[in-house]
């Protein structure tokens, strides 16, 4: 993961001090004209690959930077292969800037058809960066940034980069207001955890009702693809246990255009909408489906769509209650419950969630926090429950939060529970990677290798509890309502034992005490 080498860290906020002090003080428009940059040279090193993989596979491939754009406004005409990263970077800062301002960034605005989502919501995107200094530094940081990431790729034996997501991640670490209204970044190892959880398959639909910059999206996306991999067993595991693969690039067509129409995503700011088009299409996607879109509000109609759907959405928001779906049965305006009813209708009979919900949700006595995971215990087969500890999601905030698995009309027996001691990072603000992954590895074998006969002592940190005792508790899913407590019996010694020892110190201490008059003396 980015976050954990030093030299990547320290690029990172060099590039971010160097728009702060360009002008650029606002955090999200500077990751968004960072981003811009990041994809403006991904798709050029993408473009490359894949142009080479098609010589190699004989498999046909379009350049994206094949022919001619024409200069919106003008009556000149240039050749697109003129526009590429690998082109502009060469020039002189007084010509990169009109360049890029002028040239390359409308041809990155329309680098998709007129109906894709990617035109239509980049279509009012702008190209901030004034001074032509900020320009070439940050290119030149970018570059080492890439130079950085392929050395660390190549030493840790995982190929897979979430670029954009990462430097999101780390640019919001450095900002106070990170986490505002709820919203922040899943850490990507938690991302993996889920993903192997509900283990989506080739043709699954698969969904995220509050996307951010498709985190989710893509961890499904690299699950999926680490599955197709002949050689996934020869790959060295990540620093959090996960073995991934990035054979994108040797994927046919066919299985490329299946994936590519089973994934979708959407968010209600449209920045993050931009962000997370551009995530998915630096991974390979032509045509990723992220649309601006509540998925709580009347304006959305995807019912019983989806096969898999994995999310973080926001903790703290409400909604107006005039505006909520008229599908959605709670009777609240709290996000967290609502998204529930929104992902159990998402679903389709049969698919499968996994959702990051704040502890509140599991014991909240409100009639809608009962009727939420009554959603879950009645109406389909809540598999697990996992807890996970106050700090995975700091520096942004330390709110406790839970992993909820549950299938759309399956019937719940018996729920799992397990509770995360440890994600393999430290839980303060710097969250530094430990030496071991924590329970990361050892949820995911529980999980899939779980037992009724080895799981029903209530003193470990993961058991059985049955629909019929969740039930009896008036549907309490918090595991400290189940565990069992265990007693440590502590043996004092005799009273006469402890005064003779008392007097034996007192002993030696008046020796030493008579020794030390005798050194004065």
């Amino acid at each position: 993961m980015l976050q954990n080498n030093p030299v990547l860290k320290s690029k990172i906020n060099q590039l971010w001090n160097k728009f702060w002090s360009g002008g650029i003080a606002n955090p999200l428009s500077a990751i968004e004209q960072i981003t811009y940059l990041l994809f403006i040279k991904q798709i050029d090193e993408l473009d490359m690959k894949r142009k080479a993989d098609s010589e190699f596979t004989g498999e046909p491939y379009t350049s994206k930077f094949a022919g001619t754009f024409q200069i919106p406004q003008t009556s000149e005409v240039i050749e697109k292969d003129k526009l590429r990263w690998s082109q502009f970077k060469r020039m002189k800062a007084d010509e990169m800037l009109p360049f890029v301002q002028l040239k390359v960034f409308p041809f990155l605005k329309e680098l998709n058809s007129e109906t894709s989502p990617f035109t239509k919501h980049m279509a009012n995107a702008v190209f901030i960066i004034a001074k032509p200094n900020l320009l070439v530094e940050a290119i030149s940081t970018i570059e080492e940034i890439f130079e950085e990431m392929e050395k660390d790729s190549q030493k840790g034996g995982q190929t897979f980069q979430d670029i954009q997501g990462d430097v999101y991640e780390m640019l919001l670490s450095e900002i106070a207001s990170a986490g505002k209204n709820g919203q922040f970044r899943t850490p990507r190892h938690i991302i993996k955890l889920i993903a192997e959880l509900v283990a989506p398959q080739l043709g699954n639909k698969i969904a995220d009702p509050a996307c951010g910059t498709g985190g989710f999206l893509l961890g499904g996306y690299q699950y999926i693809i680490t599955q197709l991999d002949k050689n996934k067993n020869k790959i060295v595991p990540d620093e959090d246990g996960f073995i991934r693969s990035s054979v994108s690039g040797l994927l046919t067509e066919k299985i490329k255009n299946v994936l590519e129409e089973s994934i979708f995503g959407y968010d209600i700011d449209v920045t993050m909408v931009r962000l997370g088009l551009m995530n998915l299409m630096m991974h390979g996607f032509d045509n990723p489906h992220i649309d601006y879109k509540d998925t709580l509000s009347k304006s959305y109609n995807e019912e019983s769509k989806f096969d898999i759907v994995m999310a973080n959405p926001p903790f703290k928001g409400s909604i107006d209650k005039g505006d909520i779906n008229e599908s959605l049965k709670l009777n609240t305006k709290k996000t967290e419950l609502l998204f529930i009813d929104r992902i159990y209708n998402m679903l389709k009979i049969g698919g499968t969630a996994g959702v990051i919900v704040p502890q509140g949700v599991l014991f909240g006595a409100g009639k809608a926090f009962k009727e939420a995971r009554k959603i879950m215990i009645e109406k389909s087969e809540l598999k697990a429950v996992i807890n996970m500890p106050s700090g995975v999601f700091k520096p942004y905030a330390g709110v406790s939060t839970a992993i909820l698995i549950f299938t759309k009309g399956g019937e719940t027996g018996n729920v799992w529970f397990y509770d995360m001691q440890s994600d393999g990072y430290s839980l303060d603000d710097k969250r530094n990677k430990l030496e071991n992954n924590g329970d990361l590895q050892d949820i995911i074998t529980k999980f899939k290798n779980r037992d009724l006969d080895k799981m029903v002592d209530r003193k470990q940190k993961y058991f059985f509890v049955p629909k019929a005792e969740i039930e009896k508790e008036d549907f309490d899913l918090s595991f400290n309502r189940y565990k069992e407590d265990v007693f440590e019996e502590i043996e004092y010694e005799k009273p006469a034992v402890i005064l003779e020892k008392l007097e034996n110190f007192e002993t030696e201490i008046s020796a030493e005490l008579e020794e030390l008059k005798g050194l004065f003396e």
